[in-house]
Order: C-alpha cells, then sequence, then structure tokens
C-alpha cells in the first residue's frame, strides 16, 4: 500500500495508534466517573452521565486532552488519577518492529499527538517510546489540536515537511480529513484503536489493523 521509496518521513500519532487506547477509553469512561461518583456522592451512573455530557461539550478542542482542564472542572486531581491505572498503558503490538524498521530505512520518526504534557510524559516513562522517535510534537504546545485546520502549518514552521513524501498515521478520521485538507498525499488510518473494543469501519483513507500490516512492504522495498 505504501511506496517506502518516496517516504521522508512519518507522522504518528500516540493513543489508539502506537497505543492501546484501551487505557484512555478505561481512564475517561470508567475510572474518572468512578472517582467523580465518590467525591460529589453520586450514583455511579449518573456521574457517568453527567461526565459524558460534558466531554461531547468539548470534544475535538484542545480542552477536550487537557489535564489540566478537567483537573479544574472536575475538581479532580487528573494526573495523579491517571498514575492509579497507569498498568494499562500498552503498545500495541509491531510498533516497535515497525520504528525500528523505519530508522534502519532511514526515515525520520516524528510523533504528534494532541496529549497534554502530563500524560504525554507519564506515557512515555511506561513505553520507553522516546527513544524510538526522532521528535515529538505535542498539540498544547502549539495551541491548537490536531482537528483544527491552522494546526499543520504551525507543524511546518517547527519541522518542516514535504506534504508529498510524507506519511501521517492516525487512529482519528477527523484528524486524518484536516490532514488530507492540508495536502498530505500519505495517509493512513488505524482501525483497532482499543484492543478490547470492535475494529472501525474507514471507508475513506487505507486502514491498518495494526503496524504488522505494514512491515513486510517496509522490509521488501
Amino acid at each position: 500500500m505504501i511506496d517506502w521509496q518516496r517516504i521522508d518521513s512519518v507522522f504518528l500519532d500516540m493513543d489508539g495508534t502506537l497505543l492501546d487506547l484501551h487505557f484512555d477509553n478505561h481512564f475517561w469512561l470508567e475510572h474518572v466517573p468512578k472517582r467523580y461518583a465518590e467525591a460529589r456522592g453520586l450514583a455511579p451512573e449518573v456521574a457517568k452521565d453527567q461526565l459524558l455530557a460534558r466531554y461531547r461539550d468539548v470534544e475535538g478542542t484542545l480542552e477536550w486532552y487537557c489535564v489540566d482542564h478537567w483537573s479544574r472542572e472536575l475538581g479532580l486531581d487528573i494526573a495523579l488519577l491517571k498514575k492509579e491505572v497507569e498498568h494499562l498503558i500498552a503498545v500495541h503490538p509491531h510498533v516497535l518492529d515497525f520504528l525500528e524498521a523505519l530508522e534502519r530505512r532511514g526515515k525520520r520518526r516524528v510523533l504528534v499527538t494532541n496529549a497534554h504534557q502530563k500524560a504525554l510524559a507519564l506515557k512515555l516513562a511506561r513505553t520507553r517510546l522516546g527513544g524510538h522517535l526522532d521528535r515529538v510534537i505535542c498539540s498544547h504546545e502549539l495551541k491548537v489540536a490536531k482537528e483544527s485546520p491552522g494546526f499543520w502549518s504551525l507543524v511546518q514552521a517547527i519541522e518542516p515537511f514535504d506534504i508529498e513524501r510524507t506519511l501521517f498515521i492516525d487512529d482519528s478520521t477527523s484528524v486524518l480529513r484536516a490532514a488530507r485538507d492540508y495536502g498530505f498525499r500519505w495517509l493512513m488510518a488505524v482501525v483497532e484503536p482499543d484492543s478490547k473494543g470492535p475494529r472501525r469501519a474507514v471507508a475513506d483513507f487505507p486502514a491498518i489493523a495494526h503496524f504488522g500490516d505494514l512491515l513486510a512492504g517496509l522490509h521488501a522495498d
């Protein structure tokens, strides 16, 4: 699916792409509602309903991904709560093999994530992924989410790249659409972001279930 001789750089999402989205789904849909219910004296199902409505209000914005925003909004130490379930943080199958294969082929490996700096630090420390990346770009440092129209221009200013020779892999179709609108030639979706969840149907982009799907082609060129 990919002509690796025409690729210089690979931009990679983190949550749901390199890392199993099960951690984040469990955290926001189960763990935070549980702690919120305990703090407010609410029934668990009531707490969850309240939180889901608040999540939807800011979904796709920088606030949705911001640890500090939710700590203020909910009166909870979100960074501390993440540490309570950090054992669930896991790298997807074949990711390290893929990153090492990219290095051998001389491809630049850039993590581009909406994760807040505190969540990013926790996950990189837990997984040791940082040693397999050439650069990490956090949308919070650019003050705009990946879904936003101006995001990739800001990335271009600090990490110059050729949109005709850069592959971008993400599990979010809204993020991929924004990248396509910017002009990316090579885009790839991940259809199994959560190992405990169902496979997603993606019609608009080439897609992989895991990075093993790309290894054969990467080794063959």
